[in-house]
């Protein structure tokens, strides 16, 4: 030691460095795993004190997946939405540039690659050097230390073990030592390197260097040149204090010094070092936004987020399927069509303004896939209800999205047509339908028996009274003829209820009442749009599917979302509805200043109060409920008439006129990206001449089954396996099942036992649940019904 180190120090700061220097000696003395232990804050301990203090501590430092941004995608691969709790994109050491690497190594731990887990060197300089200024000055931490400290606090769950990894502690620093060994031992070199860049935290919101790279520059991490590493491995040291884009200065400075390093260790030349610091910094700032709130799609990218929750594949609590969603560095790739969607958006915004006491929703979806397309809202994502924000998806099931749906009015009335077509009812039946009509709702009949009620309903019609058939009382929504053709079917409410529930949209027994063909409370447009999609489909109804897959970071399928697809009506049953339901948007129909220029057909729904308006409305390829509901910033439901909804006073609204240009104004664009195709056509004949009985196949072998199916002339398709008292390999069931009508072509679905019949109890919670397994009670139903016709 220089004796001119002491030069002016008084007595006591002198002995203060003598004292220090002995106990170095003798810490150095003792030796763990090949390596000296640390020897800062050590006053006080024996070289054996410290040897079992050591001893005492883990061995194995578990290196979790960093957390890493997840990504979620359309249809064509374009970005729509960052998620994560910290922005970091892992990136192997090959792809960090070499110039990188060297600014790190130079700035951070120059003999990184010579020394252990422990530089004596440094740690030396640093002890010498602090104790001087009798504070910190100087960090004598090796890169692998240092990749301890911020993996031990990187996977803190809790406020004290995140103060644990950074407490300037003696405990700490043996600890981190102990690690940093066991990482040594473990890990080769450039391992440790790779972690290190991938982990350390660069500033302004971005973990790692690829991140970092991409934020500053708008470049990856393999491009860095010489002035955007210095500068990036610089701002490890203080992120914040050396932010450029806060602290220009500072980070100039920094910059500068590491600069300065790597020319003193001939990383560089001094020339080329100069020559970059008189240049500027360079930046090219790109923002990750964080979160659905910053996406195009918010409410679709709510709905993706909420629906993989559900999903415990990701994760066996709601706590790891969050965490594995925003931290693990997922793609997630979705059914959306961006042009679908900024046309849907656009139109509603056109019809109805963000601060109205209203809001307007479409839902769009795919027939023959359940694929979404696209989800609008008037009202934007966000916590300031005084700008019309909100966090309600009022386009989804409440169980994505949290707001309580509408009633549908008159778009149920397609429920009763299809059912009462499915049951023969011939399309030119009339029936006499005045307005107002009375009935006693005793002579309801539900799927329990007649409906228990000694009340008289006299419904009324607001579009006029006479004797109509299928097409002309659907086109006109008479009121009274649906009531009573719904209370002419086969046991009356029960197929049209059944049916709604099987084409997707979740309501409970509640919903099984007189007015059912009016309307039921508590829809969504999604709901809407999946079981209309159906009839398009000719019979097949598909699941409503935001994403089609997901991949891990490194590209790997974690999981595919298979359509789900089964047929739920008869084809020629759904052509005839198609064919009925065309009639509204051509010329005669409500909608026929609707149509897009294709084949098109679709329902209006009006609510009685004007709380909601409606239309549904679907061509061969793409389906779209739209809905105007009065709503006020608490989300109460008010009536739509007198409000100021799209910058005009309604003082009258309608399926047509209120709801319908959100659908026409969404269709008209998007017509141009469909096929061109048409519906297929009804048989002249009688539609039940066309059905045949499903037979019974449960018990026989697949290729038995199957044969006998093909030979009807039916599609046949598998599901997997379920649960059954079949010997294993056998069918268990059909769907459609045994008995029910099915025209050629339709698709008959296949389920196979694995042979373990379920238990008693389960059994019988099944049966309940195929009763009632959609809608969970209250609210649902609504005695009065709909307003009817638009």
């Amino acid at each position: 030691m220089s004796r001119t180190r002491f030069d002016g120090l008084p007595p006591r700061k002198v002995a203060s460095h003598l004292g220090v220097m002995l106990l170095v000696s003798v810490v150095l003395g003792v030796v763990v795993s090949g390596l000296a232990i640390p020897f800062a804050g050590v006053a006080g301990f024996t070289s054996r004190n410290l040897a079992e203090s050591v001893d005492d501590l883990p061995q194995e430092l578990e290196t979790e997946q960093l957390p890493q941004r997840t990504e979620i995608k359309d249809r064509s691969g374009k970005t729509i939405a960052t998620l994560y709790d910290q922005n970091r994109v892992n990136v192997p050491l090959r792809q960090i540039s070499r110039t990188m690497v060297q600014a790190i190594v130079a700035i951070e731990d120059y003999r990184f690659y010579q020394h252990g887990a422990l530089d004596l060197k440094g740690t030396m300089r640093a002890l010498l050097t602090n104790q001087a200024a009798d504070g910190v000055v100087q960090g004598g931490s090796s890169i692998t230390q240092q990749l301890v400290k911020l993996t031990l606090l990187n996977q803190a769950d809790t406020d004290a073990e995140r103060k644990a990894a950074i407490d300037d502690t003696y405990a700490r620093k043996l600890r981190e030592l102990r690690y940093a060994i066991a990482l040594e031992k473990r890990h080769s070199k450039d391992w440790i390197l790779e972690r290190y860049l991938n982990t350390a935290y660069f500033g302004d919101g971005a973990y790692g260097v690829q991140a970092a790279a991409q934020h500053y520059f708008n470049v990856n991490a393999k491009d860095l040149d010489l002035r955007q590493s210095a500068l990036l491995a610089g701002l490890v040291k203080s992120p914040e204090a050396y932010n450029p884009r806060k602290n220009r200065a500072q980070a100039r400075v920094r910059r500068d010094v590491v600069l300065d390093r790597m020319a003193q260790l001939s990383v560089v030349t001094q020339e080329q070092a100069d020559r970059v610091k008189a240049r500027k910094l360079g930046l090219d700032l790109q923002s990750k936004p964080n979160g659905c709130v910053n996406s195009q799609a918010q409410f679709f990218c709510d709905y993706v987020v909420r629906w993989l929750k559900t999903d415990k594949s990701l994760g066996a609590t709601a706590e790891e399927r969050e965490r594995m969603i925003f931290s693990g560095g997922l793609t997630v790739r979705t059914t959306i069509d961006m042009r679908f969607q900024k046309a849907a958006q656009d139109s509603v915004n056109a019809q109805v303004f963000k601060d109205d006491q209203a809001v307007g929703a479409l839902a769009l979806i795919e027939p023959g896939t359940g694929n979404v397309r696209g989800l609008a809202q008037s009202r934007p994502m966000g916590t300031k209800k005084n700008q019309g924000q909100t966090f309600l998806n009022y386009t989804v099931p409440k169980e994505y999205g949290d707001a309580n749906g509408f009633q549908a009015g008159s778009t149920f009335k397609a429920f009763v047509l299809a059912a009462a077509i499915d049951q023969g009812i011939p399309l030119n039946t009339r029936i006499p339908s005045p307005s107002p009509k009375s009935f006693r709702l005793a002579d309801f009949q539900t799927c329990d028996g007649p409906y228990q009620s000694s009340e008289i309903w006299s419904p009324k019609n607001s579009t006029g009274e006479g004797t109509f058939d299928l097409y002309t009382g659907t086109r006109q929504s008479i009121n009274t003829f649906f009531v009573q053709l719904e209370q002419n079917l086969e046991g009356g409410v029960c197929q049209p209820w059944q049916l709604a529930r099987r084409l997707g949209v979740q309501i409970g027994k509640e919903a099984m009442v007189p007015s059912f063909t009016l309307g039921i409370n508590d829809v969504s447009p999604l709901e809407m749009a999946e079981a209309y999609a159906t009839f398009a489909a000719r019979g097949v109804h598909c699941a409503a599917r935001p994403v089609m897959r997901i991949e891990d970071a490194d590209g790997n399928v974690l999981k595919k979302y298979d359509k789900h697809c089964t047929q739920e009506l008869p084809g020629p049953v759904a052509d005839a509805v198609n064919d009925v339901l065309r009639g509204v948007v051509e010329p005669g129909g409500f909608g026929q200043a609707l149509n897009p220029g294709q084949p098109a057909a679709g329902k209006t729904g009006t609510v009685n109060e004007n709380k909601s308006v409606w239309f549904v409305g679907y061509t061969p390829n793409l389906a779209g409920a739209a809905v105007v509901a009065g709503a006020n910033r608490e989300g109460t439901q008010i009536t739509l008439d007198g409000q100021s909804i799209g910058g005009y006073t309604r003082y009258t609204t309608a399926g047509s006129t209120t709801a319908g240009p959100i659908w026409g104004g969404a269709f008209g664009p998007i017509a141009q990206w469909l096929p061109d195709e048409d519906f297929t056509r009804p048989s002249g004949q009688d539609i039940r001449g066309l059905l045949m009985t499903v037979p019974q196949v449960g018990g026989r072998s697949y290729e038995d089954a199957a044969a006998e199916l093909k030979g009807m002339g039916f599609n046949v398709a598998s599901n997997g396996t379920v649960d059954s008292s079949y010997a294993q390999g056998l069918v268990a069931y059909s769907a459609p099942g045994a008995g029910e009508q099915q025209a050629a072509g339709d698709t008959i679905t296949l389920y196979i036992s694995d042979g373990s019949p379920k238990p008693e109890r389960k059994r019988r919670q099944r049966d309940n649940n195929n009763n009632d397994d959609r809608g969970n009670g209250g609210g649902r139903g609504n005695g009065n019904g709909g307003r009817g016709g638009d």
